[in-house]
């Protein structure tokens, strides 16, 4: 039954209501699907782990047009006044008084009232532009957000053992002393041996393991004295499908990689996420806070923070907003604040006359980018609606692009640009840029890095179920850490929707010679003979891509990554160098010693 607003007085109240239910539904599943990423771990269910990973990404989204429909179907939304609107807002957060998520369920209450009121409501008087409950020190109820350990009985060792003892996997180690051994050498030799325990010495490590893809990580840092040393530990399945730690991370810029939003998101229980995020904070300082919401799924959280963060960037800066270097794509429109490490992307109103697509179909390549696993190379996208920028700071090229190329795309309301849809990435080095640059300073080996890079940027999507389509040098980036990443993703395709095939050899040599295709080509055939012509022209760059990734250029290599999908096999991937994994340490170091 619709209520009227003449008819019952409080419906501010069952707004409110209406809302947080609403939140806390998703957020029960959310953190169910999270809590059983523990057990595909135990079970090596890694093609499961994949389907949670794609079907957790639509809950939000599923809960808040569930919870809109709900406000429409009981509400005349349309007759309440501006004072119930600011009602319901203050309502809702004597709601959250006691609440564990305070800061998601405001963003629940955003996505929500956003998709019924006008944009001129878009203020904090009527929703959270601004967060109004403090997140800090919130207590999880039954398991706190960190366990602490003390090298006590058994000393350091015993700690370590303990710590992995802890988070009771309900499947045995290989050989869990010889593992402990190995981290306790490693630790060592990191430190240049060990200091001095002080008083204070602890060990503290976050309750929920972190899993993504093959692997469960231990987070976790030592506290000694006024030092605090980060650290993270990778759990693995080896061949008979018992456990080990396979190395322990000790760089927090290592650490910080794997939360890179080039790679998929965690699985992880958390009751008060905020004490997670805060924890991460203290061994990640310069990690943003919004891509560590992000990596641990919540990934509205993560938009809310970071546009608040962007907003306030906009106030303290006087830049404006450019087109982004490097060659201009075919279907997205591309420009960049310089102060600021993202790049803005919109679909255009017309594609270039080489792309057969559609708007709905390059949608639809990027959310897919946000479904698989994407083994550090791709880049993560933030997707926003109907997203607010300062008109005075955008410079007249980039309207006349705008003007050109997207007309359909944005408005202007008074001082402001709305951009309907767009999405923001990580600004990287286009590799096409990075190659010129290295060849002008004659750095060869800066040239042969990139190269293999990116033949490896190549076969690691392969693997992971990817074909890029576009392989031109435009179409990829390097990180400030000299890794390749894909960030075109108008043509991606699943590996197994594609048809690998050699070229057939041509009737006659005048035939061959006529540059006509003689074969025909269906849809979703790809010669990947045909890569060197497109891609390899320069005599330097073949050479290189030659010795190191030949094999990409012939069908078998593609057919075979295939077939390997096809029957169920999930690779291996390593957000860390294979050198420091336990099973390359050197054979003549005694773990024990």
């Amino acid at each position: 039954m619709k209520i009227s607003v003449g008819l019952y007085g409080n419906n501010a109240h069952h707004i409110a209501l209406a809302l947080i239910q609403g939140f806390n539904k998703h957020y029960k599943l959310f953190r169910a699907t999270s809590k059983n990423a523990k057990t595909r771990f135990e079970q090596a269910d890694w093609l499961g782990v994949h389907k949670a990973v794609r079907e957790r990404i639509r809950f939000y989204d599923d809960r808040v047009d569930e919870c809109v429909e709900r406000l429409h179907d009981e509400f005349d939304s349309q007759s309440l006044d501006d004072a119930t609107w600011q009602q319901v807002k203050l309502l809702y957060i004597g709601l959250l008084l006691n609440h564990k998520q305070p800061e998601l369920a405001e963003s629940f209450f955003n996505s929500v009232t956003t998709k019924i009121l006008h944009r001129d409501y878009f203020r904090n008087d009527f929703i959270f532009v601004r967060p109004t409950l403090s997140t800090e020190n919130i207590e999880a109820e039954f398991e706190p957000t960190y366990r602490s350990y003390y090298a006590v009985t058994g000393g350091l060792r015993g700690a370590i053992r303990k710590i992995v003892d802890d988070f009771k996997w309900q499947r045995p180690f290989a050989d869990l002393e010889r593992d402990v051994n190995y981290v306790y050498r490693a630790v060592r030799q990191h430190l240049k041996g060990m200091p001095a325990r002080e008083v204070n010495f602890q060990i503290q490590v976050l309750g929920s393991a972190f899993y993504r893809n093959k692997a469960a990580y231990i987070i976790g840092k030592a506290i000694n004295g006024s030092a605090e040393y980060a650290f993270a530990i990778p759990v693995l399945h080896d061949e008979n499908g018992q456990l080990y730690l396979d190395t322990i991370l000790l760089d927090a810029w290592r650490i910080g990689l794997l939360f890179s939003l080039s790679r998929a998101y965690f699985m992880v229980d958390m009751e008060v996420p905020s004490g997670f995020v805060q924890f991460l904070r203290s061994i990640l300082p310069n990690k943003p806070r919004s891509e560590l919401y992000i990596m641990l799924g919540l990934g509205k959280q993560g938009k809310t923070m970071f546009f608040r963060d962007f907003i306030y960037h906009l106030h303290h800066s006087e830049d404006k907003f450019i087109m982004a270097p490097g060659i201009r794509g075919l279907v997205m429109l591309v420009f960049t604040l310089p102060s600021y490490p993202y790049v803005f992307k919109i679909i255009k109103d017309v594609f270039g006359a080489s792309k057969n697509m559609d708007r709905a179909t390059v949608k639809r390549k990027f959310m897919m980018v946000k479904q698989v696993d994407r083994v550090g190379r791709m880049a993560d996208t933030l997707e926003f609606s109907n997203a607010a920028f300062p008109l005075n700071r955008f410079d007249p090229e980039v309207m006349e692009e705008l003007q050109t190329l997207a007309p359909s795309c944005f408005e202007i309301d008074g001082e402001t640009l709305i951009i309907k849809h767009i999405y923001i990435e990580r600004r990287m080095e286009p590799l096409n840029i990075h190659l010129d640059r290295m060849e002008r300073t004659n750095n060869i080996e800066g040239v042969e890095h990139a190269i293999k890079e990116y033949g490896s940027a190549i076969r690691e999507l392969a693997q992971a179920n990817i074909f890029p389509g576009d392989m031109l040098w435009k179409n990829f980036g390097v990180t400030r850490y000299g890794r390749v990443v894909f960030y075109d993703y108008d043509e991606i395709e699943y590996m197994t929707d594609c048809n690998f095939r050699k070229i057939p050899l041509a009737p006659d040599f005048e035939t061959e010679m006529s540059g006509e295709v003689w074969y025909p080509v269906a849809k979703n055939d790809v010669f990947p003979e045909e890569f060197s012509t497109f891609l390899l022209a320069s005599p330097v760059l073949r050479k290189i891509f030659h010795k190191h990734h030949r094999d990409l250029l012939s069908a078998k290599f593609w057919q075979d990554a295939q077939l390997k999908i096809r029957e169920g096999h999930v690779e291996d991937f390593f957000p860390y160098p294979q050198e420091i994994r336990f099973i390359n340490c050197p054979p003549e170091a005694d773990p024990a010693s």
